[in-house]
């Protein structure tokens, strides 16, 4: 059965990304050191970024994800993931004929349950990758959350997007794996329900 994990870059002082977020600047101002690991790894976290991609087999996001990244200037003609199958969590979906990567990506309105239900069908048994914050908040206060990894960079932001804000509870966590590099500590948790 497919597990359903959140994986995301985060700050020391807790933001996954800086102010002021723009299609164009898409981590916000000062955002980008959160993803140095990615662009800058050691073998590390070359190790663990290659071992993600081969489990994800669907992803789940909102609608926001979607508007900021998708087609010319982010994604291209996929998603996070390539052409890995993606569920947007959004009240309404964009016209048909603006969607560049129409076979990549499905829109769901009838609420979080609905999505992972999909996104857990379409996965073939791999994960269901959460992508931002407010889907794996989303996912996390539905009781829908298995695992979030946090790769933690060496950085206080001091404002942007919170990565654990509006969760409506208090909630168990079992640290599973902690992996450290120059760039960034990954750090894994079960989420215990």
């Amino acid at each position: 059965m497919s597990k359903v994990i959140s994986g995301i870059s985060m700050s020391l002082d807790g933001f996954v990304t800086g102010p002021n977020v723009t299609r164009d600047q898409q981590l916000g101002d000062g955002g980008q050191i959160l993803h140095q690991w990615l662009h800058e790894p050691d073998p590390r976290d070359t190790e663990l970024l290659a071992g993600m991609r081969e489990n994800v087999g669907s992803i789940l996001m909102g609608r926001r994800s979607y508007d900021l990244a998708e087609g010319d200037g982010g994604w291209g003609d996929g998603g996070p993931a390539g052409p890995a199958p993606c569920f947007v969590l959004t009240h309404k979906p964009p016209a048909p004929e603006t969607v560049r990567a129409p076979s990549v990506f499905t829109f769901v309105t009838d609420g979080i349950h609905s999505a992972v239900k999909q996104a857990k069908a379409a996965a073939g048994g791999k994960v269901v990758a959460v992508h931002g914050a407010g889907a794996a908040q989303q996912c996390l206060a539905a009781g829908l959350l298995d695992e979030i990894q946090i790769h933690l960079a060496p950085v206080l932001l001091g404002s942007g997007t919170r990565l654990f804000e509006h969760l409506g509870g208090r909630f168990q966590l079992e640290r599973a794996k902690v992996i450290e590099s120059a760039n960034a500590t990954h750090l894994r948790f079960i989420v215990i329900r």
